[in-house]
């Protein structure tokens, strides 16, 4: 139980239903529809497309979606991948014929077509109760009213405005300016596509006049997208992976996604008394930051799209991780693994939403960078992702850019069962961060026993680009006993990553956590 002497946030118990999301208007409209007698998935789809409109520097129509849902009724999980593909004319080989060694982050290049929307309506089809129009009527009555921008997403908006370039500046920005903190943002483009989409279906997205303005304004900008991309765009099921740490079973999405090295990391952190340590201190974040250079080096060089990683059983066997565990020495830090050309970022929405009848539901939403490729379209205004720079140009690797191929995503939405009972959807966004966020989170819990809330509340660390990043809430001692490791003490501008989470109690309570570093909350009634 945290101090009520301090600042905090209690976590929020509730019974019938709940969603917890980054902003609390998303996570309001997907417990209406849970009062309306939608379930889950309705209420996870109207909230998380209603987060494109809230926070459209973080995710939005043009990006994709992986999800994890449980049914009413059921203990088993089921993976959704929405995700899209790199055009058929796309090659690595035309990149590296104009000289360059990775793909163009904000260029046309790296813009693979959208999964989200096909995502969304399949699993409306599938696992929804009220079907698509319903989920976004919301969503489209906020896109054409507006909504006032939160703290949370105008400080991205100010931040990152510069990523946004041609049609996405007329779109998103206000006389060439960022929108600030209660500004009122307006998306009649996103509303039109939407009320078509609610009318006919996902082909109203990917043929027609819609497929058609992203698909020409991509040409113009000399991309290689056709009407063909957009039209044969499909998502598909997916069988979850899974692994165990103490008395929690993990189940993560399988590649392309990177939910296998959260796996092989606390596969590796169990060689390690983890519990004695004290959760905020040198010792346990040595540990953990040594363990993620070992396991995000599997990840790069194993992890693509799914018809091209052959080795993901390898990445979660325990043998793996107990070879990778001998190399790490407890005093001292290692050198960092060889920097990638593989682009990781810090821009995703993840929500997750159970149901009174217990179906649970982890989605994860995302345009990859801020703004995504900063390219919208013309008429519509729908900002494109940039995912296409999560491939890598090297010849003959796992990953490499080719046509019809899904990139290495870093969005991963995660669940944990224990004992065979579905606990606890629940995500940590943070792009290149996430896998250590699930496995950061369900140590918090299980070697510290905190509560979800206080588990998502506390100051986390994380190794990238060779230097050890620690949020404020690190003492300074601990800052310098780290430094005497031999790490690279750095104290980021901004909060690393975010998360959300409800645990499902065995007596039916709900209690949920949201992410103090974002604007959001967990709503339930």
């Amino acid at each position: 139980m945290r101090d009520f002497h301090f600042p905090g946030r209690s976590p929020v118990m509730a019974t019938n239903g709940m969603c917890a999301t980054s902003t609390p208007l998303a996570a309001q409209v997907a417990v209406d529809i849970l009062r309306q007698g939608g379930n889950a998935m309705d209420a996870a789809i109207a909230g998380s497309v209603l987060l494109g409109i809230c926070e459209p520097a973080s995710t939005g129509i043009g990006g994709d979606c992986f999800t994890l849902v449980s049914p009413a009724g059921s203990e088993e999980v089921f993976a959704y991948n929405g995700s899209g593909r790199a055009p058929a004319a796309a090659d690595a080989a035309d990149l590296r014929a104009r000289g360059l060694d990775a793909v163009p982050l904000f260029g046309v290049e790296a813009v693979t077509v959208p999964g989200a929307i096909d995502g969304f309506c399949a699993l409306s089809e599938k696992y929804g109760k009220l079907g698509i129009s319903d989920s976004l009527a919301p969503v489209i009555h906020y896109a054409e009213d507006g909504i006032p921008v939160g703290p949370r997403s105008a400080f991205d908006w100010h931040q990152t405005q510069s990523n946004l370039q041609g049609h996405g500046r007329r779109h998103y920005l206000r006389d060439g300016k960022s929108l600030n903190k209660g500004d009122i943002f307006r998306a009649p483009g996103q509303a039109e596509v939407l009320r078509r989409v609610a009318a006919q279906g996902r082909d109203a997205f990917y043929t027609g006049e819609i497929a058609e303005d992203m698909a020409t304004t991509l040409r113009a900008m000399g991309g290689v997208h056709t009407m063909e991309d957009f039209a044969t765009t499909a998502g598909n099921e997916a069988t979850p992976i899974g692994g165990t740490y103490k008395g929690a079973e993990l189940l993560e999405h399988p590649p392309n996604g990177q939910g296998a090295t959260a796996i092989l990391l606390l596969n590796i952190l169990k060689h390690f008394d983890i519990a004695s340590m004290d959760p905020f201190g040198a010792a346990r974040t040595h540990i953990e930051a040594e363990a993620a250079k070992l396991a995000y080096d599997a990840r790069d060089r194993l992890i693509a799209d799914p018809d091209h990683t052959t080795r993901t059983a390898h990445m979660l066997a325990q043998e793996t991780a107990d070879k990778l565990a001998s190399l790490i020495d407890p005093k001292r830090a290692m050198a960092a693994p060889a920097p990638l050309t593989e682009a990781v970022h810090k821009d995703t929405v993840y929500l997750s939403v159970v149901d009174k009848d217990g179906m649970a539901v982890s989605m994860i939403y995302s345009i990859f960078h801020a703004f995504g490729s900063g390219i919208a379209s013309d008429k519509f205004g729908i900002l494109m992702q940039n995912r296409g720079g999560g491939f890598t140009l090297q010849e003959g690797h796992p990953n490499e850019l080719k046509g019809g191929k899904r990139p290495m995503h870093t969005i991963i939405p995660g669940m944990i069962r224990r004992e065979g009972r579905v606990e606890m959807p629940f995500g940590v966004m943070g792009g290149h961060y996430q896998p250590n966020g699930h496995a950061r989170v369900l140590s918090n819990m299980e070697d510290f026993g905190m509560d979800p809330q206080t588990a998502l509340d506390s100051p986390r660390s994380f190794v990238e680009d060779g230097a050890l990043k620690l949020e404020r809430g690190y003492s300074d001692s601990v800052k310098q006993d780290l430094a005497d490791m031999g790490h690279k003490i750095v104290v980021p501008d901004m909060p690393i990553g975010g998360a959300q989470a409800i645990r499902i109690h065995k007596n039916g309570v709900l209690e949920g956590a949201s992410d103090p570093r974002k604007d959001g909350a967990a709503i339930g009634y």
